[in-house]
């Protein structure tokens, strides 16, 4: 009996769990189970020609030096994109790197971009001053409200980039509708996607360009590596995207890419238990009389649960608290915790609590962050792997101290 004809053998006919485990791989011919870690940095050719057709970029998925191209790397890659339902990525050292090269391998000096205020520190440091050095202008706007964006555009614009959920705030921004008023002006929506994650929304379905991740958060998810990743059409990707990577060589290592694909074997197992456990944690903490109000996608008392419901299939592993008493109170029900880590990282196995205000957000000026919504009780709570009864008594308690 033969597998030729089996239908499964097509990739995109597998579910995304299997793809999870199996998507891109290729074996060497030792037919190993595990993915092959190529740590080599550079490769050798049969002959002269052949150098010189492969730099000529006439040999399909050849490679010529692990900068750019890596067979470990491409597995990541692969993967990653079946996982998106992208036609190609390109794999970076961090998800720093990733939302820079989307971005400014997207722009020239003399062109505008318009993004969201409510961004991650470093986000906003890449479009507010590291852009405008190089004669990119920048607008900056309430996400919440779509017709902010059409009225910022300008005939210059030529990238419009968000997050959704926001950090640390959760606020949401309509993806479709943006996507909607940035082609219609001639420009490329992109879109970080880390807080929702490749399982629960799908930034290309609904219209984005470009999908960045910061693979160190749910990807590894483990606290061991950095990575970052952008996907999208292969027009693009396969155009400026690579060409920013293999010039200026944020590149990803063969060694974390190794590590990121062994997470991504049980990134849905991760992301569905700790999902189950925020709503649980939410369900407990939103009424309680400490905390002025519990940030959650999915739950009716979020001001956009209309278009979460819509554009996320779940609320993910993201819980935003605002503690009564301030930065003191936010501090005391912190320093209570036995469980769950003070840690300004996200998508860990572990539960992680961050203070915003003086952590990822610190250093913005007081109004900005008023602005954004960090305010001095809020925290960011990354919802871990351990029982969630043991999650919500850990905060309980820190809420008695409070």
């Amino acid at each position: 009996m033969s597998r030729d004809k089996n239908p499964l053998l097509d990739p995109n006919r597998r579910a995304a769990a299997t793809q999870m485990v199996h998507g891109g791989g290729k074996r060497t011919d030792f037919n190993e189970t595990s993915e092959a870690l190529f740590l080599n940095s550079g490769y050798s050719y049969p002959s002269s020609e052949h150098a010189e057709r492969l730099f000529q970029n006439k040999i399909p998925g050849g490679h010529n030096y692990s900068r750019f191209a890596n067979p470990t790397v491409d597995v990541f890659q692969e993967r990653m994109a079946l996982i998106e339902g992208a036609e190609a990525g390109r794999a970076f050292a961090s998800g720093m790197a990733a939302v820079t090269n989307a971005v400014m391998s997207q722009v020239r000096a003399g062109d505008h971009i318009v993004a969201a205020q409510a961004l991650f520190g470093g986000c906003r440091y890449v479009v507010e001053d590291y852009a405008p050095r190089f004669g990119v202008e920048s607008t900056l706007v309430d996400g919440r409200d779509s017709e902010n964006f059409a009225r910022a555009m300008r005939p210059n614009t030529k990238v419009v980039f968000l997050e959704t959920p926001t950090n640390p705030t959760l606020e949401l921004v309509d993806i479709k509708a943006v996507a909607d008023i940035a082609h219609a002006h001639g420009a490329k929506l992109i879109v970080d996607n880390v807080f929702s994650t490749a399982l629960y929304q799908k930034p290309l379905q609904l219209g984005a360009d470009l999908v960045t991740y910061s693979a160190t958060k749910h990807i590894d998810g483990q606290g061991r590596v950095l990575g970052g990743i952008v996907l999208g059409s292969r027009e693009l990707i396969e155009g400026d995207v690579h060409t920013f990577l293999r010039q200026t060589g944020a590149t990803l290592s063969a060694f974390n890419a190794w590590v990121l694909l062994k997470g991504l074997e049980t990134y849905e197992l991760r992301i569905r238990q700790m999902t189950d456990s925020a709503e649980k944690i939410v369900a407990a903490l939103a009424s309680h009389p400490k905390i002025n109000r519990v940030i959650y996608p999915h739950h009716p008392s979020h001001p956009q649960y209309e278009l979460a419901r819509r554009q996320m299939q779940r609320g993910s592993t993201i819980i935003a608290l605002d503690v009564k008493g301030g930065q003191e109170g936010a501090f005391t029900l912190s320093d209570s915790l036995a469980v769950i880590l003070i840690s300004n990282n996200l998508g860990d196995a572990k539960s992680l609590i961050t203070h915003p205000r003086t952590t990822t957000h610190a250093r913005f000026t007081e109004d900005v962050r008023l602005e954004t919504g960090v305010t001095p009780g809020l925290l960011r709570l990354s919802v871990g792997l351990e029982n969630p009864d043991d999650l919500i008594a850990d905060l309980m308690y820190g809420l008695d101290q409070v």
